[in-house]
């Protein structure tokens, strides 16, 4: 573990729940260690997302998620001004097609009401969205991780668990490489292993399964400037094939959505292109004809039958989980960090006043964010 081995929480995963999570309580004086099994943070879905920090504006109201998704919100503006986390401002157009899509579109703002989100109606039925904007979402996880290391947290990867095992008053936590921490709880924020590190403290109450999202990356075509995110009216399923800027001045289009049994399967299909751009179009006519330049896929970590499994579990309670957070996560991050300091407060762990952000500078890495996650299993396939 290094120079934690007895520790007040530990926290698996290194993606940007865990990150936003091991920070929140690094802030409250505890003694935080975060594991992260592959070899540098973000490298599941939260580097493989859109980067869009969403407002809230369709979420449905008093579901937790919901919750979560407006706490963050209000928690965000200061985080992304002291760590210096780069994001476009550039708010949210859904425009429908068809009655049925106006009639869908014209429920939203009594939706978005309920929520305090801002939006503005159009005469021709189309809905803006001010305030909705893009990250880079690698640099945002990285920059809570960097920010959890200036308040004390120390950031274990290449740290696989392989068991955790309770005892009096503490949990005792394993790696596959024989390192051993000691801590009194773990938060389990594990993506989609989460279901795999519940099962060893014997709980089956939820199974995780991958949801794959395809996306494309685009040069702008020639004499066009995309300044919207551009999103399809959604459906229960799927806020379907969106188009987006990003903050490196690509346009990217997506995602597909489709239900796998295989949490390796980071591929993009053949036929991602045919389902993706048709739609894309659709938004954003200069897409038609323009060919991608990269292609990229994330894994979300969707429940069975559940959505946003936050809490004790049944058998050990001592283990929290954060399970089953979907394509919200990143925009979700921060409320569901503060939601979960107070149920560790719950489990007796000394958590003091909340420290002020120290700040720094946001991490850059070596190639583009939308190119990171491909790269790394690229060369792991290799």
């Amino acid at each position: 573990m290094g120079r934690l081995t007895d520790i007040d929480v530990a926290v698996i995963g290194g993606g940007v729940v865990g990150c936003a999570v091991t920070l929140a309580v690094a802030r409250r004086g505890a003694a935080v260690g975060l594991l992260e099994a592959e070899p540098e943070l973000a490298l599941g879905a939260s580097g493989t997302n859109s980067g869009i920090l969403h407002t809230g504006f369709d979420s449905t109201p008093g579901e937790l998620e919901t919750e979560l998704i407006l706490t963050s919100a209000v928690a965000r503006e200061p985080v992304l001004s002291a760590l210096s986390i780069p994001v476009l401002r550039c708010g949210a157009l859904i425009r429908p097609f068809d009655d049925a899509e106006r009639e869908a579109v014209a429920a939203i703002p009594a939706v978005a009401r309920r929520n305090g989100v801002r939006v503005a109606e159009r005469d021709d039925g189309a809905l803006e969205i001010p305030d909705e904007m893009v990250t880079d979402p690698v640099a945002y996880t990285l920059a809570l991780a960097a920010e959890a290391e200036r308040h004390g947290a120390e950031l274990c990867t290449g740290w696989r668990v392989d068991s955790v095992e309770p005892d009096d008053a503490r949990l005792t936590v394993r790696s596959s490489s024989g390192a051993t921490v000691r801590c009194r709880t773990v938060i389990n924020c594990a993506g989609l292993a989460a279901d795999e590190i519940a099962r060893l403290t014997g709980d089956e109450s939820f199974s995780i399964y991958p949801r794959k999202g395809e996306f494309l990356v685009f040069d702008p075509p020639a004499g066009e400037r995309l300044d919207q995110i551009l999103l399809p009216v959604p459906t229960e399923r799927t806020r379907g094939v969106l188009v987006f800027p990003t903050i490196d001045g690509k346009i990217v289009a997506g995602p597909t959505a489709l239900d796998l049994e295989d949490k390796r399967d980071w591929t993009v299909r053949p036929g991602a292109r045919g389902e993706i751009i048709p739609k894309a179009a659709a938004l954003y006519p200069p897409l038609a004809d323009a060919q991608p330049v990269f292609a990229y896929a994330g894994l979300r970590p969707a429940g069975r039958g559940a959505n946003y499994i936050i809490g004790p579990a049944r058998r050990c309670p001592r283990l929290v989980h954060v399970a089953a957070i979907r394509s919200t996560g990143l925009t979700a991050s921060l409320g569901i960090a503060e939601h979960v300091t107070a149920i560790v407060a719950s489990l007796g762990v000394e958590l003091g006043p909340e420290t002020a952000l120290r700040g720094g500078h946001a991490v850059a890495g070596d190639r583009p964010w939308w190119q990171r996650t491909a790269a790394y299993r690229a060369d792991v396939a290799a």
